[in-house]
């Protein structure tokens, strides 16, 4: 399978994986063939890439239904709590626990898999989508801090409800093109106060809970809002939430601007720490989540183009690279061979193709 930024897609490609619409719906699903139309389409939609069937590439395979299953699970009684922001039942509350709990679950079963920063993104929908995923990438580096599950349970339970009172924002003010005003971007920062008097005295939303949704916007530094707190006034769920709040943010369309290529929005986070994110998140996310996508075609430093077939833990930029082609010539190989980034460290990936 491979992976292929939307404007290098051709005519007549097979389709490696399922794509799913900006609600979750498969939209195109694996093995249809791809059409001019399709790929127009998908442009229009925002999608950054897809996943093509490769002969060349068969042993790569980044098919992860279970867990969009699961996103999507969430993201229904998400829906339930939002659609009853005035009146949230005990119901409402018990749905979205255990459906967070089940998807923590499968998360610590697949530990060992390293995320690519442009697969962690499910989609573009800018409500529940951005908070479920928000909070299944919080599962991700809470377990690459030691958290347990229950410790785990608190922190997406958090990571999922923290913008959940931006819904009493009035929409206006959520979806305006232009730059807001300073009575408006005052609005909108309370919306953490929201959040918590819409959740507090719920049962089954812990305490932990509230401060990430209350904190998610403070900042190391101080310059952060609503209190203004400082590093180890806030909480280390916050501190995680922030992180993984500020990327999908970065790398969603916004009313006002256009999103970020992953690969910046990584740099943006990294170049961060120890100011606006905690050093020891950033050193986890880093070490979490991949930059350049399994299947990808990449050139590196010294001309040669090969596709990434296998990430390296820890090394986010220096994964295994298969070469299929003959650099000066361009012909395919009979005999391909592989690179590892982390035992040729004279050689960097200076894009994707």
């Amino acid at each position: 399978m491979r992976f292929e930024l939307i404007n290098n897609v051709k005519e007549n490609e097979i389709i490696g994986r399922t794509i799913f619409d900006k609600n979750g719906r498969p939209l195109l699903k694996k093995g249809v063939k791809i059409t001019s139309s399709y790929i127009q389409k998908l442009k229009d939609l925002g999608v950054l890439y897809i996943y093509l069937k490769d002969d060349r590439l068969n042993d790569i395979v980044v098919e992860d239904n279970e867990l969009q299953s699961l996103k999507q699970d969430t993201m229904y009684c998400l829906s339930k709590v939002i659609r009853n922001i005035g009146a949230i039942t005990q119901s409402h509350i018990k749905d979205c626990v255990n459906s967070v709990s089940e998807m923590i679950d499968y998360i610590m079963n697949m530990r060992d898999i390293n995320k690519s920063l442009y697969e962690i993104k499910t989609h573009d929908n800018y409500t529940m989508l951005h908070s479920v995923d928000t909070g299944a990438n919080t599962a991700f580096i809470g377990l690459a801090l030691g958290f347990n599950k229950d410790m785990l349970n608190e922190l997406v339970i958090g990571g999922t409800l923290h913008d959940i009172g931006k819904l009493k924002i009035p929409i206006s003010i959520i979806d305006k093109k232009g730059p807001l005003t300073e009575d408006e971007y005052n609005e909108i920062k309370r919306h953490t106060i929201y959040g918590v008097e819409v959740l507090k005295g719920k049962h089954g939303i812990p305490k932990s809970a509230l401060r990430t949704i209350l904190e998610h916007h403070e900042k190391l530094d101080g310059t952060g809002y609503p209190y203004g707190m400082k590093d180890k006034e806030i909480s280390i769920n916050a501190k995680i939430t922030s992180v993984c709040d500020v990327f999908d943010a970065l790398t969603s369309d916004r009313s006002y601007r256009k999103k970020f290529n992953p690969t910046d929005a990584y740099e943006l986070i990294l170049s961060e720490a120890g100011r606006s994110f905690d050093e020891r998140v950033v050193t986890a996310f880093k070490e979490t989540f991949s930059i350049f996508p399994v299947g990808s075609c990449v050139r590196l430093s010294n001309g040669i183009e090969g596709y990434v077939i296998k990430q390296n833990q820890g090394f986010p930029d220096r994964p295994i690279i298969r070469i299929l082609y003959d650099a000066e010539s361009k012909q395919r190989l009979s005999n391909y061979y592989e690179i590892d980034l982390l035992d040729n460290t004279s050689i960097v990936i200076t894009m994707i193709l």
